[in-house]
């Protein structure tokens, strides 16, 4: 028996084989849309005030709903990114 260790193969085909990066992009990119969207909706009150106010302390409400947006823009951002690396997935496993 041969003592030496087998090479392994480089890791980096299956993340750019599933376009991860790509993926990624266009996640964070919605991500971020829909949290700046949200903020602004939000804070700059664009339909008007909305009803019932509250005591937001520490933070105001900027802060308060700019770690809201923060929260939505990486929660958006990983579920757009899963789902087109599943998608590539289910399209790779297809021509296989």
């Amino acid at each position: 028996m041969s003592d030496e260790v087998p090479e392994r193969p480089p890791s980096g085909g299956l993340v750019e084989a599933l376009d991860v990066p790509r993926n990624a992009a266009v996640g964070v990119a919605a991500g971020v849309t829909l949290a700046a969207g949200a903020y602004l909706f939000r804070v700059l009150e664009l339909f008007g005030p909305f009803a019932g106010t509250r005591a937001y302390p520490v933070l105001g409400p900027e802060g308060w709903f700019g770690i809201l947006a923060f929260v939505l823009a990486t929660s958006t951002a990983l579920l757009v990114t899963t789902l087109l690396t599943v998608v590539s997935v289910y399209r790779l496993a297809k021509d296989v």
